[in-house]
């Protein structure tokens, strides 16, 4: 699976292009060759006098279907257009430091030690991201819990809205209307 990461930006240029490739964050090596000061044709030279020294999970070489994704990305140029003519290899976190250590060269060792950064600042960022869904999803939880209950308050509170109300009783002194019938009015002179 392919998946870049955002566009390199001023502050953290490394980033940009560190790459998600068969879920491991790799940099491909014509990027590596570039920020080493060598051509990548002396890159990968370098690597095919010292494979021992690169396991597959230091560093392997792409598919073509992975190879043609990334070219579909824009990440690379086309072949047949003065572009590559060989499948490109990508290299870890680790594989980057022993390329360092296989090129030999102070510029080789600075750019190493900024590429290990980035992973590192990398790696912190999806560490936080983690925590930070995690927490959502907590929250998410306690709140699904919350809605049936207040789900439960509304409807009793509609409840109590729709009863009929009850005729109030009436304050005071009342004559019923039989009594008042049958007591002689009294007559008053003019």
């Amino acid at each position: 699976m392919y998946m870049a990461t955002e566009p390199a930006s001023a502050a953290h240029p490394i980033e940009g292009l560190i790459l998600s490739i068969r879920g491991q964050r790799v940099m491909l090596d014509s990027d590596l060759a570039a920020l080493y000061g060598v051509t990548t044709g002396q890159l990968n030279q370098a690597l095919k006098r010292n494979l021992d020294r690169f396991p597959a999970d230091f560093a392997f070489q792409l598919e073509r279907q992975e190879f043609a994704t990334l070219i579909s990305q824009s990440v690379i140029s086309k072949t047949g257009r003065g572009g590559r003519q060989k499948l490109p290899w990508v290299f870890t976190e680790h594989g980057v430091v022993m390329l360092a250590s296989v090129l030999n060269s102070p510029l080789a060792v600075t750019a190493s030690v900024k590429i290990v950064r980035a992973f590192l600042l990398m790696r912190e960022q999806l560490a936080l991201h983690s925590v930070l869904a995690a927490k959502l999803s907590a929250i998410e939880q306690r709140l699904a819990g919350h809605d049936s209950e207040i789900a439960d308050l509304f409807d009793a509170l509609r409840g109590l809205l729709a009863q009929p109300e009850k005729p109030r009783r009436e304050i005071g002194f009342h004559v019923r209307e039989e009594a008042r019938l049958k007591t002689p009015v009294a007559k008053t002179k003019h």
